[in-house]
């Protein structure tokens, strides 16, 4: 393997290539009132810079890339990577489940676990756009019988800023855990028993899986559909994704088809089981595959769901405190500081034996969508595959580290 050394010379002058690349290529214009023309012109300048020569080439290294982590770090699951709006590369590794022995494809579905948090904060921003609900609202305005400080807003519960409890502990010792907790049951049990909150509203950010599923309650709220059936037709109908759904404890067919979670285990792996909390959706629950989450991010870039102005609202940072200067969260989205001053759009998951990471570039419409249906600890080379689609900016995703041989100069 050769391992790239870069002198200060050699990063300064990256750093600035960098700079210019993303400046002049890869960052759309601004378009006034990103109107449909002006959004289909942006996508079609930034599909142009497509080469397929160089495509193969990324795609063959990812190839190598993922067959090695495979085999060595046992990733088990699908991916897809797509860069300029198109598809570069997409393979599936291991089982969709171990006792079946049945094969994992792009097709199969996987629980996204907190991947899921983007489309309940679409699904807030579509009733925003509608007019329904402003993000500075409180909460208590649509949930009348919310006990916590009147300051906790919408925004707060978008940017995990509110400060309440998370449901999955602090109701632990007052649920009945042999039927499915639902997301009214989570407002009303908050209600009854206004388990003690954590910070002050507003005054740091704690990432927590309470504030998303009290937006989708609000969605049902206000929609006046349950958050499986707007989901439906608000989110995966307009995208496109007809093998997406979101979970739903009394129709257990759904999922006889979908991957099953397991946990690593000395004699091989353990199933995890469906338990009270799966009824719970918002934070978690959405079942897709990586080719549906590609019709997802193609959707985005598109307008289909909303507004690119109302979108990029969601990439901003959401804080401003001093431990977030280079990590941040946005609207369902974490954030990541990049050198050149842009941030990076992603998010991961974990739940249940389903592990994943979603990377979501709408400057150049690229995307990295990894699922993985084994919790083990792969996905913590995923700076690979983000140095291999963007090799100019290999020395940060790396971190100082060795370049791996997916990187070699050819």
């Amino acid at each position: 393997m050769i391992i790239l050394k870069y002198t200060k010379h050699i990063i300064i002058c990256s750093l600035i290539s960098g700079i210019v690349l993303l400046a002049c290529s890869h960052q759309p214009k601004q378009l006034g009132k990103n109107t449909s023309t002006d959004i289909s012109i942006r996508n079609d300048s930034i599909t142009k810079l497509f080469d397929p020569k160089l495509a193969a080439k990324k795609a063959s290294k990812l190839d190598t890339f993922f067959k090695k982590l495979h085999k060595v770090n046992g990733f088990n699951g699908a991916v897809l990577v797509s860069q300029y709006g198109k598809v570069i590369y997409k393979n599936a590794f291991g089982y969709a489940s171990f006792s079946k022995k049945d094969s994992n494809t792009t097709q199969t579905q996987f629980q996204l676990a907190s991947v899921s948090k983007q489309f309940t904060a679409v699904a807030i921003m579509q009733l925003h756009e509608k007019g329904l609900i402003n993000y500075d609202d409180p909460v208590y305005k649509y949930i009348p019988n919310f006990p916590y400080d009147p300051s906790i807003t919408i925004k707060s519960l978008l940017s995990h800023s509110s400060g309440i409890p998370n449901y999955v502990y602090c109701l632990d010792k007052i649920i009945n855990k042999k039927v499915a907790l639902t997301n009214n049951q989570v407002v009303d049990l908050f209600a009854r028993h206004k388990p003690g909150i954590n910070y002050y509203p507003n005054s740091r950010f704690n990432y927590n899986n309470s504030n998303y599923a009290l937006l989708a309650y609000i969605v049902e709220k206000l929609s006046g559909m349950n958050f499986r059936e707007y989901a439906k037709r608000n989110l995966f109908a307009p995208a496109g994704m007809s093998k997406s759904f979101v979970y739903d404890p009394a129709k257990p067919e759904l999922v006889s088809s979908a991957a099953v979670g397991y946990t690593p285990r000395r004699r091989g792996f353990w199933q995890v089981p469906f338990d009270h909390l799966d009824g719970v959706v918002g934070d978690k629950g959405i079942y897709s595959t990586v080719e549906d989450l590609y019709k997802w991010d193609m959707a985005l870039n598109s307008e289909k769901l909303v507004k690119m102005s109302t979108l990029n609202e969601a990439f901003l940072p959401a804080h401003s405190f001093k431990n977030l200067l280079t990590k941040n969260y946005g609207f369902g989205w974490r954030l990541q500081l990049l050198d050149d001053g842009t941030w990076l759009t992603f998010h991961t998951g974990w739940w249940h034996g389903f592990k994943n990471y979603y990377m979501h570039n709408n400057r150049d419409n690229s995307s990295i969508i990894i699922l993985q249906n084994v919790s083990n600890r792969a996905l913590a080379r995923v700076k690979v595959a983000q140095s291999i689609l963007y090799p100019e900016k290999a020395w940060y995703f790396m971190s100082g580290e060795g370049l791996p041989g997916e990187l070699e100069i050819e």
